[in-house]
Parts: structure tokens; sequence; C-alpha cells
């Protein structure tokens, strides 16, 4: 998003990708011109401001789950460690019973 000036008057444009080419979009001139592009950056600062607070949301469930997961992993090796113990073993990611000899 571009605010330039041409012949001392204000022009802006948005720049609109389609594929991997990046064309320019004409919004207004003059008075227009700035308030669409002040708004814009309210936008964009909003927008920024959002990802943050959710980013630093995720850092705190990450931070809460993390004694979770290994809880989950220690029961994952019991219950293999019991399974092999009971006469199971694993097939193709399925738990079967071992035939007997």
């Amino acid at each position: 998003m571009t605010l330039e000036r041409r012949d001392s008057r204000l022009y802006y444009y948005r720049s609109i990708r389609d594929g991997e080419k990046v064309r320019k979009r004409y919004v207004g001139a003059g008075d227009i011109a700035r308030i669409c592009s002040e708004t814009d950056i309210i936008e964009r600062t909003s927008r920024r401001t959002q990802r943050e607070r959710e980013r630093a949301e995720l850092e705190k469930l990450k931070d809460l789950v993390a004694p979770l997961e290994e809880i989950s992993d220690a029961a994952d090796v019991l219950v293999t460690a019991r399974l092999v113990d009971g006469g199971y073993r694993k097939r193709k990611g399925e738990w079967r019973r071992a035939r007997s000899a």
C-alpha cells in the first residue's frame, strides 16, 4: 500500500497479489487517499496486535499442556510394556495377541 505524491497531489494505491505478480490498484486521490491510507495503517496495526495477543495466549497454553504431554508419554510406555508382557505384539499399528507356540 503506497501513498504517492505526483505533481503536488497525493494518490493512494493498494498492492494486490495476482498469482506471483503484485499489481497496484488505484483507491483515490487527495483527502480520500490520506484517509484510506490512515485507515489501512490502523487496520494493519490492529491485526498485528491481535496476532501478538493470540501468540501470547498460545504460549500460555503450551506451558499448560507440557505436563500433560509428559504424563501421556509415560502412560504410553506403561501400556506398551503391559501389552508386551501380556503376550501381545504390534502389527500395522494394531495390537494383536501373539499366537501360542
